[in-house]
């Protein structure tokens, strides 16, 4: 059978572990879900983070010039003008 989870040990300061353990109770959520959803959302923003980067590295090889600004306006009225609904 393939197994569904696995346990970890970590070590945290008293006083973060007081204060997780206060929020989650409040919330009223497991402390197996406070650290997955926490877990979730830190390799959500290192890859949001890497896709910024990376926009940004090819911005620097590219920056948007005036044709390019005018065709995103011209786009962005031709949208706007559109009746359709979105």
């Amino acid at each position: 059978m393939a197994k569904t989870a696995t346990k970890v040990a970590v070590s945290i300061p008293d006083a973060l572990f007081r204060a997780v353990e206060r929020a989650r109770r409040s919330a009223r959520k497991s402390r197996s879900a406070v650290v997955q959803e926490a877990l979730r959302d830190w390799l959500r923003r290192g890859t949001e983070g890497q896709l910024t980067r990376d926009y940004a590295a090819g911005y620097r090889e590219r920056p948007e010039g005036r044709s390019d600004a005018e065709a995103a306006l011209a786009t962005a009225s031709a949208l706007l003008a559109d009746d359709e609904d979105w």
